[in-house]
């Protein structure tokens, strides 16, 4: 009897975990977080009704632009070409990409609490990076289709046929799945003990290592191969594209 009472520590916690291996996981499983906190962008009370109207009236516009250039180049059947097609899904991802973060920061200007939930944060995290990476790919197809038709002009169509936009396209989308699945898998293997304040207005990845109570040094890692790779071989394509058109204008012989 008195062995029994020994093997439980005064506040409920077992002194032999091997031997109580449920008890230990409900101990440790307390202290884990379950839901964060977004600071915002200002604490302010006096400025968060301003800033409610001023990014709705942001967002009412961008969503108003990109839904009207989606429906126009649907509707119209002469801007079916490359460069509208490539358009079209850049004022796609710019609508998704704002969807995003917007309503819930505009959600936040209105309550006391900026509450998120752990799957929340990452769901939001996941489709933040898809449509982020996304972009910066479909912006590298469009400097492309540009140096193709200009550079190139015989061979536009049969460079940039319908199959092939469809298959840049894709890969884009690929890119961007990839990219937000490698980051948002590595940070849903970090965990949030008791710090739950992300010092932002939406779940991203530097405010989220910060509060890990774990090591973060292979997520670090991760985002300086993916993030290098997103960005430098995108700009590199744009900046190489737009050289070669500048250098094919100026070579135009014109009075």
């Amino acid at each position: 009897m008195c062995k029994g009472r020994a093997e439980f520590s005064t506040n409920g916690i077992s002194l032999f975990p091997h031997r109580f291996p449920k008890m230990r996981m409900l101990a440790r499983n307390d202290s884990l977080v379950t839901e964060f906190i977004l600071a915002g962008l200002t604490d302010l009370p006096e400025l968060q009704q301003p800033l409610f109207y001023l990014f709705l009236m942001i967002y009412i516009v961008t969503m108003v632009g990109n839904l009207g250039l989606i429906v126009l180049i649907g509707v119209n059947s002469h801007l079916h070409t490359p460069m509208y097609y490539f358009l079209f899904n850049l004022s796609f991802i710019d609508l998704c990409y704002s969807s995003v973060f917007t309503p819930k920061m505009l959600m936040n200007f209105a309550s006391k609490k900026n509450i998120i939930s752990y799957i929340g944060c990452m769901t939001q995290l996941f489709f933040f990076l898809f449509f982020v990476i996304s972009e910066c790919y479909m912006l590298t197809l469009m400097a492309y289709d540009r140096y193709v038709a200009i550079c190139n002009p015989l061979l536009y169509k049969v460079t940039m046929s319908h199959e092939m936009c469809s298959v840049l396209t894709l890969a884009a989308y690929a890119m961007g799945f990839a990219g937000a699945t490698v980051h948002t898998g590595y940070v849903l293997k970090l965990t949030f003990c008791n710090a739950n304040i992300i010092n932002h207005y939406l779940c991203d990845i530097l405010p989220l290592l910060q509060l890990s109570c774990t090591s973060a040094y292979v997520n670090e890692v991760v985002v300086l191969i993916v993030v290098g790779i997103n960005i430098t071989i995108p700009s590199f394509t744009i900046l190489i594209s737009y050289i070669f058109i500048l250098i094919s204008i100026l070579h135009i012989r014109s009075t």
